[in-house]
């Protein structure tokens, strides 16, 4: 179990191990936009993973090609369908304030 705290309103909550970040936003009543339904065909989930990021599961080939196609991706980027919780660290992950995908 990992906390999550989502910025920029701040709110925590608790995520299971395996759960993708998607899933924890969604469940917590997050507004987030999710075009494809979480198979890394819009990269309207992009989120940036401010700390924690050991705590993520790594990129796959998939979400990293679909990164590529997106402005504003950085270092911090991941895509919340495809990033899931590992348990072993807490994450903080910021939304952001535009749909980001294509």
């Amino acid at each position: 179990m990992a906390t999550l705290t989502i910025l920029p309103s701040g709110k925590t909550i608790d995520v299971g191990e395996g759960t993708t970040i998607l899933a924890a936003l969604l469940s917590a009543g997050e507004p987030i936009p999710h075009k494809c339904d979480g198979n890394a065909k819009c990269g309207s989930c992009h989120i940036y993973v401010q700390e924690g990021r050991k705590g993520v599961s790594k990129i796959a080939r998939e979400e990293n090609e679909r990164l590529d196609s997106i402005v504003g991706v950085g270092s911090k980027s991941r895509l919340a369908c495809q990033a899931k919780v590992l348990g072993t660290e807490n994450i903080k992950v910021e939304l952001l304030g535009f749909g980001s995908g294509l």
